[in-house]
């Protein structure tokens, strides 16, 4: 069933998924807190933090033959097939790097100079870490760099401008999977088929950094060369980050030692809490699945819990937008802006971008924090936004980004501080009158 609106969790699991985050309800000093911020990190799964943590603390080299030291390979090796579990990746490179964004600098560079071709195509949605890499090997090779497009009126990126860039000559697309302002979804599936039927051997990149932790992903039905993502971004823990390539991908030239294989990307000793953290991360999408499935297939269990996540978030933006159970959604308050707004929830990920009428997007933050919630300012100075809402003809957004861990009472909690906010932009000044 589609379920436009979504689907909530029941009450006792929902309460449940809560007490298994660290900080939903609190700061870390103890006060009162929502963290509507999840876009820009995420919340914390409370078995992760434990289990990087004590793996880390082991000693042991895991290049060596003694019995611990094969534990920690174990470890590596499980974390390695949960980065595939979650893309459904058959074969290819696993390759683990402190960031996601020096794993997409890495694959880049491999493809931009051992792949021939006379342009390069990115879009203006891309994350710096895709668009800077992108831009600067496209300058660094002689190459044209052409730049699909924002669409302002669905907040993403439409597959046939796309491909309307895409020539005998492109050796390289790069495409993000959800914008991270805007929280629309790109069609990668549709872009995938039309691009490679314009070059059946076209090298396509994804940063889904921003989208993997809210939908599901399957490389089985959208073949690419390479895609990352980020665990800080997926409950788990920064100082990580994961790219997958495809089997010719993984052999491009690229820095390596000389006497490991030419498919071997990390450089240097493996950190086997980066592929503990992933395991972690992958057994409690897996627990939430196993609701909603008997098989015992661990990648069919992660289908129905990541779906079960998609859900939930999907009733939150419905709440968020036209409220609920008497609570005013953004759609009706007085004063609030939806920036890129769109009808169809399916095509959005847990992010909007709104604006408050008087009030400057910076200082509106800081109107949040003072009643304890904590969102992010999107705004035309930071190297961060400003390619992205120039293409929305937007100056900044308040972006609000809550996470599945989230229950309805807190979106309404939200709603309820946003309405205080823009009542008091549009309550009339007091003068006192001061007799001379």
């Amino acid at each position: 069933m589609h379920h436009p609106h979504g689907r909530l969790f029941p009450d006792a699991l929902q309460r449940e998924i809560k007490d298994r985050f660290h900080f939903v309800d609190h700061d870390p000093s103890g006060r009162e807190r929502l963290f509507f911020e999840n876009a820009g990190g995420s919340l914390r799964l409370k078995s992760v933090t434990a289990r990087a943590a004590a793996v880390d603390a082991i000693p042991d080299c895991p290049e060596r033959i003694h019995a611990v030291a094969v534990q920690l390979q174990d470890i590596q090796q499980r974390g390695t097939d949960d980065v595939r579990t979650v893309l459904n990746a058959r074969g290819g490179a696993v390759y683990a790097s402190l960031t996601a964004s020096g794993g997409m600098f890495a694959v880049v560079r491999a493809i931009a100079e051992n792949v021939p071709g006379t342009n390069m195509v990115t879009t203006v949605l891309e994350h710096p870490s895709a668009y800077d890499a992108i831009s600067q090997y496209a300058e660094r090779t002689g190459r044209e760099l052409r730049v699909v497009p924002s669409n302002p009126q669905t907040g993403g990126i439409d597959a046939d401008e796309v491909v309307k860039r895409i020539d005998a000559g492109t050796c390289l697309l790069s495409v993000i999977y959800a914008s991270n302002i805007s929280g629309a979804k790109v069609d990668v599936d549709a872009i995938v088929r039309k691009a490679r039927a314009i070059k059946p051997d076209l090298f396509i990149v994804v940063d889904a950094v921003q989208h993997a932790p809210h939908g599901l992903i399957d490389l089985q039905k959208t073949p690419v060369d390479a895609m990352n993502f980020a665990p800080y971004k997926f409950f788990g823990a920064r100082g990580s980050g994961f790219t997958w390539l495809s089997d010719r991908a993984a052999v491009l030239r690229h820095d390596k030692l000389s006497g490991k294989k030419a498919d071997f990307w990390d450089l240097g000793s493996a950190a086997p809490w980066q592929f503990a953290a992933v395991t972690e991360i992958v057994d409690y999408v897996c627990w939430l699945g196993r609701r909603s499935t008997e098989s015992a297939d661990r990648r069919a269990q992660f289908e129905q819990g990541i779906e079960a996540i998609e859900l939930h978030e999907r009733a939150l933006l419905h709440r968020l937008l036209d409220g609920a159970d008497g609570v005013q959604g953004l759609r009706q308050l007085g004063g609030v802006t939806v920036h890129l707004d769109h009808p169809d929830l399916a095509r959005r990920d847990l992010i909007l971008a709104i604006g408050i009428e008087g009030l400057e997007h910076t200082q509106a933050v800081r109107e949040y924090e003072k009643r304890g919630i904590i969102v992010y300012e999107r705004v035309a100075s930071s190297i961060y936004s400003r390619r992205m809402l120039e293409s929305f003809g937007m100056t900044g957004a308040i972006r609000v980004s809550p996470l599945h861990c989230h229950a309805p009472s807190d979106i309404d909690r939200f709603l309820h501080v946003t309405g205080q906010i823009a009542a008091e932009q549009r309550a009339p000044a007091t003068h006192v009158g001061v007799a001379l």
